[in-house]
């Protein structure tokens, strides 16, 4: 299913750094569905996924694309390999910290247009890009899976802690609606699976992170990073 109007290293298993969690503390044309797009089966088997900033050559549905899946890719692009770890980041101000009211949180990510068609799908720097593709060489009804490994606490220098399940996210896209590939959540333990691409698709959507904001924590800069890691059949 598609729902907005066109803008104009493969392996089975690929793991990405993704983006690190600052936080500073001192004493936020018809019926749409979420973006998901069947692709024409096709060879080499390849999976790309993309959280944050990305590397792609081209777009994969190219000028004169008919945008009838299952669709092929167009003659030229490919995906690429981005080693840029992007921040997600919210500083409290003093009278704000611990009282509950969820912060917005903001990423140094400037990726806004989907790498599918050069749509301009993501709010920076509000929203964080994820999406990517599952392509195979025949057809069937395999997924592919996202998985974050998450630490237990973003810390500061001094190794005072703030639980990462503080973090949480919505997910939606412009011109998007309805169920998302990458649904909102939260960091809620050390592995969470965050979403999935069935064989032969194209899924994207865009995340906002907030604060929850409900710890007194000592004053200071508290990071952590969490990895993502993709799994094929």
């Amino acid at each position: 299913m598609y729902g907005r109007l066109p803008g104009s290293d493969t392996r089975r298993r690929l793991r990405r750094a993704a983006p690190a969690l600052l936080l500073g503390l001192t004493a936020a044309a018809g019926s749409v569905h979420a973006f998901t797009i069947t692709l024409a089966a096709a060879s080499p088997k390849t999976v790309y996924f993309q959280i944050g900033q990305g590397t792609f050559t081209g777009t994969y549905c190219g000028n004169g694309c008919s945008y009838a899946p299952p669709i092929v890719q167009s003659a030229g692009s490919a995906p690429g390999t981005n080693t840029t770890i992007n921040q997600v980041s919210v500083s409290v101000a003093a009278n704000a910290v611990g009282n509950g009211t969820a912060q917005a949180m903001t990423t140094n990510s400037t990726q806004s247009q989907s790498f599918f068609d050069g749509f301009a799908f993501c709010n920076t720097p509000n929203q964080l890009y994820i999406g990517g593709f599952y392509r195979t060489t025949g057809n069937g009804t395999n997924t592919a899976t996202v998985t974050a490994t998450v630490p237990v606490s973003l810390t500061d220098a001094g190794g005072d802690a703030i639980p990462f399940s503080q973090i949480s996210w919505t997910s939606s896209g412009n011109s998007d609606a309805g169920a998302e590939p990458f649904p909102a959540g939260s960091f809620t333990g050390t592995s969470v699976g965050v979403g999935s691409i069935a064989q032969n698709q194209w899924a994207e959507s865009c995340w906002t992170f907030s604060y929850k904001n409900s710890v007194v924590p000592v004053a200071g800069t508290y990071t952590g990073r969490v990895t993502y890691t993709i799994s094929a059949p």
